[in-house]
């Protein structure tokens, strides 16, 4: 996947989660209500409470808000019981689609995330459709101001156990791990004094689509918007790789 194109990407869908910061609440709290229910209200004995917290955390989620979260997780205040699915599909273009969901109506859910696919150009799929298109990796984004070192980054993050590392955008770095690994990265990284944007636990697509239309682009980007919207999608990964020059058309 293009370095340029990932990182355009990236500060996209930054800056719209930007603009919807209440919603973003809302899924963060989610994910935070399901790792404390799984493994317990302590971060320090569960990673994924941990990384959920971090999240809150970098958007300035309040604390009390991430503590009412950790008690509702563990049952010490009542609140709806979340379960999780994957849904899959294919847009515009035949890109496919992944989608984690986290709901306390699952048919209601089915049901909604189907009409949207179905109003903006792409369709809901079986279970396993397009899974196997996507393994889970750490992906840690690092921004790299222009004319600065990169190569005490890049050895740190080597040597910390980076299984990949795409330095072709000229102003960041993408890092990816294995899921285990992230962590410890991750920290190695800010031990090298690196401004990190994002690291995630993501599907990662094997393989990419490039979509260098612009009006098919915009297609793409405007169902992703729409699913990123619903408050039960928490993440949407997809294998389109969209030119940042394409994606900043979309943009003016």
């Amino acid at each position: 996947m293009s370095g340029h194109s990932k990182w355009a990407n990236i500060k996209h869908r930054k800056a719209k989660m930007d603009e919807k910061r209440g919603r973003l609440f809302t899924k963060i709290g989610r994910e935070i209500i399901i790792a404390a229910r799984q493994g317990g209200g302590d971060p320090e004995g569960n990673p994924r409470l941990k990384a959920a917290i971090a999240r809150a955390k970098e958007v300035n989620m309040p604390n009390e808000n991430i503590q009412r979260a950790i008690m509702r997780g563990t049952g010490e205040i009542e609140g709806a019981a979340y379960e999780e699915m994957v849904y899959e599909g294919y847009g515009p273009g035949g890109v496919a689609m992944l989608l984690n969901i986290a709901t306390d109506n699952r048919n209601r859910t089915a049901s909604e995330i189907r009409y949207i696919f179905s109003r903006n150009g792409g369709n809901l799929g079986e279970s396993g459709c397009v899974a196997w298109m996507f393994n889970p990796k750490g992906v840690i984004s690092v921004e790299v101001p222009a004319g600065e070192t990169r190569e005490e980054l890049i050895l740190q993050a080597i040597e910390a156990g980076a299984e990949d590392i795409d330095d072709s955008a000229p102003d960041a770095m993408e890092i990816k791990t294995a899921p285990e690994d992230l962590e410890k990265v991750k920290k190695a990284l800010q031990e090298a004094g690196a401004n990190i944007t994002s690291a995630e636990i993501a599907m990662v697509p094997q393989t990419t689509v490039t979509i260098d239309d612009p009006e098919m682009a915009a297609k793409v980007m405007r169902l992703v918007d729409r699913l990123e919207d619903h408050d039960d999608v928490q993440a949407v990964y997809t294998n389109a790789d969209i030119p940042a020059a394409v994606l900043e058309q979309l943009e003016l």
